[in-house]
């Protein structure tokens, strides 16, 4: 039981992001705070890949929360800020002679989410069944074509399921991410491995898959498409590898990094994240 405390404690910090089994125990408070950025990129995965009109950084500043409601059900909710910014930028449609470049930049939030997680079963496997809502908080500057999340609102059932075996364990999830406002819906899955490397470290390498629906037609502004940022039938495969350090018992850091070996409409650039949580 002891060994499987601290797996818990593991779990949740890092998975923030990705979906774990595991639930708060009743009225406890987790929280964590993360900087992630995908820098400089101007190529696009696509059939074939593509190049937008500039260099594009997408930082985004993200606070995660998860409250143990009861000892089986956790609330939870995620806050991003949107760091956005498109250098070099040239509209296509456009002949000028010389230097037409300009350089654009948008801070803002993006699609709040809130959620609920229900443990159903919790033995040697833990099964647990999550619910949430991310609501249409983005923005959109028309002049730059950047947005800051989907113009929507998205509804996201999961089915999680999640072991812990000593110093090791494992975890999984299939869903969906179900789009209004005429965007394609998306079926989701992913599965993570975790492995204690030394005393309060962590290595964890993951494999996440979004593959759209395409059920969709939403027509965006040409300004929006330049920039690829949060438009429709959106994809990818991706891989990478996280790592935690617990510093005390209830405070930590997170670093990880994250490739795409397939995707569509989505940046062929490493993301890279770090965080810091703690606990209440």
């Amino acid at each position: 039981m002891k060994n499987c405390i601290k797996i818990l404690v593991l779990f949740i910090s890092v998975s923030a992001f990705s979906q774990s089994p595991w639930t708060q125990e009743k009225s406890n408070f987790y929280t964590q705070l993360s900087y992630t950025t995908i820098s400089n990129y101007s190529s696009l995965f696509g059939d074939p890949d593509y190049k937008v009109p500039g260099k594009i950084s997408d930082n985004s500043i993200l606070f995660y929360g998860e409250y143990g409601l009861s000892n089986k059900t956790s609330l939870l909710v995620k806050v991003p800020l949107k760091l956005i910014s498109n250098n070099d930028f040239e509209d296509p449609r456009v002949d000028c002679a010389g230097d037409c470049s300009e350089d654009f930049s948008e801070t803002a939030l993006g699609n709040i989410e809130l959620g609920v997680k229900h443990n159903f079963y919790k033995k040697d496997w833990i099964i647990s069944g999550q619910f949430s809502i991310e609501a249409n908080t983005g923005s959109y500057d028309e002049v730059s074509g950047i947005r800051t999340g989907y113009d929507a609102f998205t509804f996201t059932p999961l089915f999680l399921l999640g072991r812990g075996f000593g110093k090791s364990y494992f975890q999984s999830f299939i869903g969906a991410d179900l789009r209004t406002n005429d965007y394609s819906s998306n079926f989701k899955v992913g599965g993570e491995f975790g492995y204690k490397i030394v005393k309060r470290i962590w290595l964890v390498a993951y494999v996440d898959v979004v593959k759209s629906l395409e059920n969709g037609n939403i027509v965006l502004p040409a300004e929006n498409a330049f920039t690829g940022l949060y438009v429709n039938d959106q994809e990818y495969g991706a891989y990478g590898l996280k790592g935690i350090g617990e510093i005390t018992d209830k405070f930590g850091i997170t670093v990880s990094f994250g490739n795409a070996f397939f995707g569509n409409n989505v940046a062929k650039r490493t993301a890279l994240n770090g965080g810091i949580y703690h606990k209440f």
